[in-house]
């Protein structure tokens, strides 16, 4: 009966010393450090993105402290309603102020991740590697 090679055995028999040829190696060595590349520019998006953020909530509590200061101060109700409209119009600008912020960091997470897939020079409109 013949004796079974284990596949340690048969994997020392068939595999040769230099397997990956030194373009694959530097192939998959640019890979990884175009990967670590965008994964640091991801990272420092976000951070920035959440700079930003935290200064809009800022400016969103200081826009609330002036109007709960002058709705207290105010003597009679058009005083208050002046007070009302000039913090809603305001307001009402900051929204549309994050949509288009938001809408803006959305669009360069996405073009930073995009990077990260495999054929993003296709996407891009590039038919072969980015460089």
């Amino acid at each position: 009966m013949a004796q079974k090679e284990s596949y340690a055995e048969r994997t020392e028999k068939t595999s040769s010393p230099n397997l990956m040829p030194t373009e694959f190696s530097e192939m998959g060595k640019k890979r990884v450090e175009e990967f670590v590349n965008t994964q640091r520019e991801l990272l420092e998006k976000l951070q920035e993105m959440n700079r930003q953020w935290f200064d809009r909530a800022q400016s969103e509590t200081n826009l609330t402290s002036e109007f709960a200061s002058k709705l207290t101060a105010a003597r009679s109700i058009p005083e208050a309603m002046a007070a009302y409209q000039e913090w809603a119009s305001r307001r009402f600008e900051m929204m549309a102020e994050d949509g288009k912020q938001l809408f803006a960091d959305a669009q360069k997470f996405v073009e930073a991740a995009t990077r990260l897939l495999p054929n993003a020079s296709l996407i891009k409109g590039g038919g072969g590697s980015s460089t």
